[in-house]
């Protein structure tokens, strides 16, 4: 499980580019990853909502993140092409303080720039199906013994 906290400050949080959590977070087979992303304050077009395309879930990934050899700099890489999409593929998805946003890791989805005068954080993490399934050794994050992925049933 990997956690996160997005931070998007009034008139300066930053834009996330178009991606797919899969691209980050491979699996096989691939598509056992679930995003769970819970706006901890109101999240609109005005201050960086999250934006989706629908049905992109079922176009697979186009390139991947890799962990580099020990000792390799830069300590990731990418393999293939990121597609480009058009910003009229996209629709906003608004969510107020508290709601839940379940982010299939295949599709496509972003944020843009917070220009409003209000904050918009939000805490994010994903799970993965461990039932037939396998994390791929070539990811960035990589499970240890002092570090294991906790699991979430057994």
């Amino acid at each position: 499980m990997m956690l996160c906290v997005f931070f998007q400050q009034p008139n300066i949080g930053g834009e996330v580019t178009p991606h797919q959590d899969a691209t980050f977070l491979h699996t096989e087979p691939l598509g056992r990853i679930l995003g769970f992303w819970i706006a901890v304050e109101d999240a609109n077009e005005e201050n960086g909502c999250l934006w989706f395309i629908p049905g992109s879930h079922r176009d697979g990934i186009s390139r991947r993140m890799l962990r580099t050899p020990p000792g390799s700099i830069p300590c990731t890489a990418f393999i293939g092409e990121e597609r480009s999409y058009n910003d009229d593929q996209f629709v906003p998805a608004p969510v107020p303080k508290g709601g839940l946003v379940l982010i299939h890791g295949e599709v496509v989805h972003k944020s843009d720039l917070n220009t409003s005068p209000n904050s918009r954080h939000a805490y994010s993490f994903h799970v993965m199906e461990s039932h037939k399934t396998s994390w791929n050794p070539e990811n960035w994050l990589q499970p240890s013994q002092d570090l294991p992925f906790p699991s979430l049933y057994t």
